[in-house]
């Protein structure tokens, strides 16, 4: 399975948090998945941390360096699935996660209840 996080359920990985489901904990650690980071959740992490509402330790870069994560960057093709998309989420950060999980065929691990709705595999965090 490839898998995509969404941005609560890697913060959730990081801190060993009890919220995130044993079956995205199960899936995330399986070393026959793939997991992959989009750059769409870095940004909303640093933007959160820039304007204080999120905050996190100095070494979060190396942390997320050290994980076994594939890095998916946006790109054009990202973008163009955006105009296809029902007006399901108004948060840009989880629909353009929508757009790669679709573009790129991948199960998104999120909590967020309207991310199913986009009709693309979930499996809750």
């Amino acid at each position: 399975m490839n898998l995509l996080l969404d941005t609560h359920a890697l913060l959730w990985w990081l801190a060993d948090d009890p919220q995130l489901s044993p079956k995205a904990r199960s899936v995330i650690a399986d070393p026959d998945n793939t997991v992959f980071l989009s750059a769409v959740v870095v940004w909303e992490i640093r933007l959160k941390q820039a304007i204080g509402k999120l905050k996190v330790p100095r070494s979060f870069g190396e942390v997320l360096a050290g994980q076994p994560f594939s890095e998916l960057p946006v790109t054009v093709a990202h973008a163009n699935a955006l105009v296809g998309l029902p007006a399901v989420h108004r948060d840009p950060f989880d629909r353009m996660l929508v757009a790669q999980a679709t573009v790129e065929r991948l199960t998104i691990v999120t909590r967020d209840d309207d991310i199913p709705r986009y009709g693309i595999a979930t499996v809750t965090a």
